[in-house]
C-alpha cells in the first residue's frame, strides 16, 4: 500500500517539511510513502494526508483563494476529515478563530475548535528555541528542540458545536472559519468533540522569548503550543526547521492509522 502525503507549497517552509517526511518514512516500513508539493486542487485530491507549513498565514490564505484551492482545503479538512498537520502559520489556518487580525485580512480553513493568538511572542527578532517536553512521543523521549518564530499560541479551547463558532463572531478583530459538515459517517468517525492539549510552554520560559535567546522550560503549566482534535493536529513551533524527524514519524503513523480506520469503516 502506498500512501500519499502532500505539503501545501504556496509559501513558507514546505521544502523542509518534505525532507523530514522522507527521513521519517524510513521509520514507517513496510508502508510505502509518496510526498508531493500541493499547489492545485488536483494535487490535493491525490493526498491521504496534508501538512500546512510555517510561513505567512495571510499570504497563504490569499494565494490559496486566488488559486481556487481554499475551498478544496476546507473540504479536505472539514468535509472529508482527512489527516492534516499545521505548523505555526498552518496552526493559524486550522483554527476556528484567530485574533489580532483585521476582519477581511485573513481567511481560515478551520478544523480545530480553538482560538489562536497570532504572533504571540512578538517580532521575528524575538524568535527563540528551547527543549520542549512532548509526552506523545513517548514517556522517556528526550525533549524536542522546539523553534518558535513569530509563533502563535492556542489562547482558548472553544466548546465544540455544530456550525460556526457564533460566540467568536462577536469578538473584535477576530476572524472565524466558515462552517462545513462532515461528508458521511466515515468522516464523522474521524472527528472528535474535544481538543486534546499535547504540549505547553511554561510561563517563565515564554517570557524569555522577548529576550531572543535559548530557554530552559520548567514544569509550570503555560502557553498551549500543540493540540489535536480527531485527525487535525497543530503545533505553534517549527519541527521542520530542525534535523529531528520524531514528530514527522509520529504523524505519519497517525496518517497510517487514520487511513486503515477509514478503509475498515468504508467496507
Amino acid at each position: 500500500m502506498t500512501l500519499t502525503v502532500g505539503v501545501l507549497a504556496l509559501q513558507g517552509a514546505f521544502f523542509e517539511h518534505i525532507q523530514l517526511l522522507k527521513k521519517a518514512a524510513e521509520q514507517n516500513r513496510p508502508t510505502e510513502w509518496e510526498f508531493i508539493e500541493v499547489r492545485t486542487p488536483q494535487e490535493l485530491a491525490k493526498c491521504d494526508g496534508l501538512v500546512l507549513p510555517g510561513g505567512e498565514s495571510t499570504t497563504m490564505s490569499l494565494v490559496a483563494a486566488r488559486s481556487n484551492l481554499l475551498e478544496p482545503l476546507r473540504d479536505f479538512v472539514k468535509v472529508h476529515r482527512k489527516p492534516v498537520w499545521g505548523t505555526c502559520a498552518g496552526l493559524i489556518l486550522l483554527a476556528e478563530s484567530a485574533n489580532k487580525t483585521k476582519k477581511g485580512g485573513q481567511e481560515l480553513i478551520g478544523g480545530l475548535d480553538v482560538r489562536v493568538n497570532r504572533n504571540h511572542f512578538g517580532r521575528q527578532t524575538e524568535s527563540f528555541q528551547g527543549p520542549l517536553e512532548l509526552p506523545f512521543l513517548g514517556q522517556d523521549a528526550p525533549p524536542f528542540p522546539a523553534v518558535f518564530i513569530r509563533a502563535p499560541i492556542v489562547e482558548r479551547i472553544l466548546p465544540h458545536q455544530e456550525g460556526i463558532q457564533t460566540g467568536e463572531v462577536q469578538q473584535d478583530e477576530t476572524v472565524v472559519a466558515p462552517s462545513r459538515r462532515a461528508k458521511d459517517s466515515v468522516a464523522e468517525a474521524a472527528m472528535a468533540d474535544h481538543v486534546e492539549v499535547l504540549a505547553t510552554l511554561s510561563g517563565p520560559a515564554a517570557r524569555c522569548a522577548t529576550q531572543g535567546r535559548d530557554i530552559n522550560p520548567d514544569q509550570e503549566v503555560g502557553d498551549v503550543v500543540a493540540v489535536r482534535q480527531g485527525n487535525v493536529f497543530g503545533t505553534s513551533f517549527h519541527p521542520e526547521l530542525t534535523g529531528d524527524a520524531r514528530i514527522h514519524a509520529w504523524w505519519l503513523h497517525q496518517v497510517q492509522k487514520a487511513v486503515n480506520k477509514r478503509n475498515k469503516l468504508a467496507h
